[in-house]
């Protein structure tokens, strides 16, 4: 009796405790998010992939494609032109940020005049981050944090008197660079990979569903288990724990118990 009531009642309290978890499948209390996520079916482009759960609307999700569009008058092309395919990682980055649900882990409250709450430290996977890098590295950018500094006096971004455009190689060196410091730490780069369950993908199939659910489901468990720790590799010993999404590490006590029940009421009838 005690395995059949644990096996019945698994799925349901799963269910339930993923329903009732505050970090996942929440939206940033931001300037152009959703109160909360859900279907969105006529998403724009690059911002489809999120149309099945998104914290975007249709609209905005056109928007961020746009080269100075009205979501925050952000020019993309303040050194020149920049190349398409540095563009779309840029896109992309802004379809992650306004469209995901599966950001709540990383996400801060935030002192600023459009947005009470910013995503940060959020792992990147290296794949994504490298790439972004290598199709950016011979663009022109003047500043390094795209997220002040900028001179607003026209009503636009423009780069700051007396400031240099240089190719995204020598203001960001590396990926991790331009990952972490173009949105002021917005991202972390992860040496974790894409499919490892560890790292967030700005770009994945939605046929194959959304990678990033999973994802979040470890980080809330971990932020939960060891708010402090921040690196995103667990040590060897810890494989098989790793393997569990938390709310299976939070109803193992409760399976242990079920199952000592179970065990006590055949030894009792033999």
């Amino acid at each position: 009796p005690g395995m059949a009531l644990g096996l019945a009642l698994g799925p349901a309290l799963l269910v339930l405790l993923a329903a009732e978890d505050p970090l996942l499948n929440v939206c940033m209390d931001a300037k152009h998010h959703k109160s909360r996520p859900g279907p969105e079916g006529q998403l724009y482009d690059q911002c489809s992939p999120w149309k099945d759960n998104a914290c975007c609307t249709a609209n905005t999700s056109s928007e961020a494609h746009r080269d100075q569009s009205y979501l925050y008058n952000f020019n993309w092309n303040h050194c020149g032109v920049m190349p398409p395919k540095c563009k779309r990682h840029f896109i992309q980055d802004m379809c992650l940020y306004e469209c995901s649900p599966n950001l709540g882990p990383w996400i801060e409250q935030a002192d600023s005049s459009w947005r009470r709450e910013r995503i940060l430290h959020v792992p990147l996977c290296r794949e994504d981050c490298e790439q972004w890098w290598q199709d950016c590295r011979d663009a022109l950018t003047c500043k390094e944090n795209w997220h002040k500094g900028w001179n607003w006096a026209t009503g636009g971004n423009r780069c700051p008197w007396g400031s240099m455009c240089r190719p995204f190689s020598q203001v960001f060196p590396r990926p991790k660079d331009l990952c972490e410091k173009v949105w002021s730490s917005s991202f972390r780069y992860s040496r974790e990979r894409r499919g490892s369950g560890r790292c967030i993908q700005m770009w994945f199939d939605p046929a194959q569903g959304n990678p990033n659910v999973a994802v979040a489901k470890y980080y809330a468990w971990r932020k939960r288990s060891s708010p402090a720790q921040e690196e995103d590799e667990a040590p060897e010993g810890d494989r098989a724990v790793r393997a569990l999404p938390w709310p299976g590490l939070a109803l193992l006590p409760l399976a242990l118990v079920l199952l000592a029940g179970g065990a006590g009421g055949s030894q009792g009838s033999l």
